[in-house]
């Protein structure tokens, strides 16, 4: 910083205001402290800046890799913390690497509060684990648990879809479950009350499901082999919803035409336009703004009790659903 503050021929302390990004340099001197950074080949050592705060400057974030939008949540996370001056590190959790192990990596980083996206990893078991750690689960809220939480109406998303479907003329309409996936309960209780509400409850149909293209693919099948297939079924998410569609189509089943097919996420593999998903999204930078706040308000603001912040859906509806053949 000496050298960049001797170069513009300003002062040490005004350097590392204009480092630090706070209040008190003009644009035009905080430009050229800048361009003279780059010409000293100058970085801001943050970590060494944390320590002489006692503190890392590391949010958490456990995420599981294969997830299409767990990726988009990571991508708007970065903006977010660094908005608010901190630094983000990942942990996935793969076949091979469960939550305790994505858990306890962050941690051992120093990590100040965790952002847990869609797992259990902050249930009873793992609990005694983040001990004085604030924490947010994205996805669903952890009841008994003093975690924070950012999610989506679920409930309300799945009914939207239902509504769409029977809207188009659609009175038999399945769901592929998300098993004991988080939201997995909420999406299915939207459903049930859905079809009650439209009369249709003889009609229930909900086949078992795990939020992977593979729970996809069985369903298709186990749907085929049926007596009856169903003019649309509503998947768990929007990897379930490709899964199904894939094997749809590869047992000669005509999508729309045959059966629509709805999904839940409006991820980037919804919008591809070979796959033209219709679908529920979630804002992947609202939940991601929404959940680093809340770790900011319990590590600055002092915040102690829990917050659950729940965001409205939206149905995105594309070329994989329409009227069933049989209506007129």
């Amino acid at each position: 910083m000496a050298d960049v503050a001797a170069r513009v021929g300003v002062s040490r302390a005004l350097v590392s205001l204009v480092f630090r990004g706070a209040e008190g340099a003009s644009q035009e001197t905080r430009e050229r402290v800048f361009r003279a950074a780059a010409e000293c080949g100058y970085q801001p050592d943050t970590a060494a800046r944390m320590l002489r705060r006692r503190r890392s400057g590391f949010l958490g974030v456990v995420y599981t890799a294969s997830d299409p939008f767990h990726a988009e949540l990571v991508e708007a996370v970065y903006p977010a913390a660094e908005q608010r001056g901190y630094n983000v590190v990942l942990s996935a959790v793969t076949a091979a690497r469960d939550e305790r192990e994505a858990v306890g990596d962050l941690l051992g980083f120093r990590s100040e509060a965790l952002m847990v996206i869609g797992h259990r990893a902050l249930s009873e078991e793992l609990a005694p684990l983040v001990a004085g750690t604030p924490a947010v689960t994205v996805g669903a809220r952890l009841p008994g648990t003093p975690f924070d939480s950012v999610r989506t109406n679920d409930a309300q998303g799945v009914r939207q879809a239902v509504d769409h479907l029977v809207e188009s003329g659609h009175r038999s309409i399945a769901h592929i479950d998300g098993g004991s996936m988080l939201s997995a309960a909420a999406r299915r209780r939207g459903y049930r009350e859905a079809m009650r509400r439209h009369g249709l409850q003889e009609e229930i149909t909900v086949l078992p499901g795990d939020y992977s293209e593979d729970s996809g693919v069985r369903a298709a099948h186990e749907l085929c082999r049926r007596d009856r297939l169903p003019t649309a079924v509503v998947a768990g998410n929007d990897r379930c919803a490709v899964g199904l569609l894939d094997s749809l189509l590869r047992l000669g089943v005509d999508v729309p035409g045959e059966v629509s097919v709805v999904g839940y996420d409006d991820s980037q593999l919804a919008r591809l336009s070979h796959v033209d998903l219709t679908t529920v999204r979630q804002d992947a930078g609202q939940t991601a703004e929404s959940a680093i706040q809340a770790l900011v308000e319990r590590l600055d603001g002092g915040r102690t009790e829990a917050k659950d912040v729940v965001l409205r859906p939206e149905l995105i509806v594309r070329g994989t659903t329409g009227p069933p053949r049989t209506a007129s």
